[in-house]
């Protein structure tokens, strides 16, 4: 029997405030990485986690719908912090995708760039429950004009000019700062994205401004000619592509983002560089997140075209393998972000292709991938305070397994429902919509 009210106007919208749910005896792996707890009750009021307590101690108010949860397992929400949902727009395609992932466990993506006249609207759609999705956070971007030459930009802002719009500006040194941000501001995005073909000064001076008028900022790694030091000590709040990384080791300056600087890339698979090393200290000093879209050159093997694109996206599988297995062993916070989707037909979203590498190719534990893909999710879009945990105050945001995930991280894919603002998404509702383009 179905659970959608597809009568409805807003048939996904937030559990209302006063609509008051007890999980009862449920296995709680909470998202900070502490082992598991037993008898847990979990009471959510509305949007909003209440309590959190063991299920002796829980008085369950009068009225309240009761779930059972005895032999399941609590996560909190999953988030994938790296998603392109409008790179060109295709309203059905995100649209499916967006399905797919609430119903796989995502309660929340970061969008890193995209046409944002799409982007905006499809945040309020999740949002209100006009469509089901997980909440958007998007970023607008910024680039030395040089990068607008790139055919995805124009892609992003057709009937304009690309690095002429608010969602994606070119930067020199003639830009009037504090406007410019102020113009990314009014796309109401939660962040700007430093991309490409910009010196750290203006890295510095992007971030400190965007610091001043209360927005993030998220980077590429490596910017060009800022170099993956100089983008951490810029005071980015995360960074993009582990791989990237490897710049820093490069023995040339870096140039442009299209002339990149030659790397050992076997040299650094073996040996490692102690300049990474100095890397991972400065960016645990200032507490900047690595978003690793660790899995992200499996599925750039598998899309290539000739045998070149083959072998270079091979080589940075071992590399990705390397980096972010040391820079999480450093104590890098490591969020798990994608770039990617899997392919239409596929009946899981990427975010479970990342945790399933992070584990099984870099040796991450389970339950710290699991912190990965909830507390430094949250962490990776200036969201810990609300989401990203399961605690009192936080939103309802809960994914319900059938299986241990510590036990095997394969059972994150055993999904009974996800709780998204307090609203449950039952896995058996889930359908592929017919005729999706791919």
């Amino acid at each position: 029997m179905a659970h959608e009210d597809e009568g409805a106007p807003t048939p996904y919208a937030p559990a209302a405030p006063g609509s008051v749910v007890a999980y009862r005896n449920a296995t709680l792996i909470d998202g900070t990485g502490e082992p598991a707890r037993t008898g847990i009750t979990i009471l959510v009021d509305g949007q909003v986690i209440t309590q959190v307590s063991p299920d002796a101690d829980t008085e369950v108010p009068d009225g309240a719908a009761v779930i059972d949860l005895t032999g399941r397992y609590v996560l909190p929400g999953l988030i994938d912090s790296h998603q392109h949902l409008a790179t060109p727009p295709n309203r059905p395609v995100a649209e499916a995708a967006l399905r797919r992932q609430v119903y796989g466990g995502v309660t929340a993506i970061r969008d890193m760039a995209d046409d944002l006249r799409q982007i905006a609207d499809l945040t309020r759609a999740c949002l209100v429950g006009e469509i089901p999705g997980p909440d958007i956070h998007y970023a607008a971007l910024m680039a030395g004009p040089g990068f607008f030459d790139d055919p995805r930009t124009w892609q992003v802002s057709q009937g304009e000019t690309p690095g002429h719009v608010p969602w994606m500006q070119a930067i020199d040194d003639h830009t009037e700062l504090p406007l410019a941000v102020a113009m990314a501001r009014g796309t109401h995005a939660t962040a700007i994205k430093v991309y490409a073909d910009l010196p750290a000064r203006t890295v510095a001076a992007i971030t400190a401004e965007a610091h001043r008028q209360g927005i993030d900022v998220w980077a590429h790694a490596a910017v060009f000619p800022a170099t993956p030091a100089e983008v951490v000590d810029a005071g980015v709040d995360a960074v993009s592509h582990v791989t990237l990384l490897a710049q820093q080791t490069a023995a040339e300056s870096l140039t442009r983002y299209k002339t990149k600087a030659p790397i050992d890339t076997a040299a650094l698979v073996r040996d490692g560089h102690p300049a990474l090393d100095t890397l991972y200290d400065q960016m645990i000093a200032r507490g900047t997140v690595l978003d690793a879209t660790a899995s992200m050159w499996t599925w750039m093997a598998e899309q290539a075209d000739d045998d070149a694109a083959r072998e270079r996206a091979l080589a940075n599988i071992d590399l990705s393998i390397r980096l972010t297995a040391d820079a999480f062993h450093a104590g890098v916070p490591v969020s798990t972000g994608t770039d990617y989707e899997t392919d239409p037909d596929q009946p899981f979203p990427s975010l479970h292709e990342e945790m399933l590498f992070l584990w099984r190719r870099c040796g991450i534990p389970a339950e710290q991938v699991i912190r990965c893909a909830t507390l430094v999710g949250a962490m990776s879009m200036g969201a810990a305070d609300r989401m990203g945990t399961v605690e009192a105050g936080k939103l309802a945001n809960l994914v319900v397994l059938a299986a241990d995930p510590v036990a095997d991280l394969e059972s994150i894919r055993t999904v009974e429902f996800t709780v998204k603002r307090g609203r449950r998404y039952y896995r058996a509702d889930y359908a592929q919509p017919k005729g999706t383009p791919a």
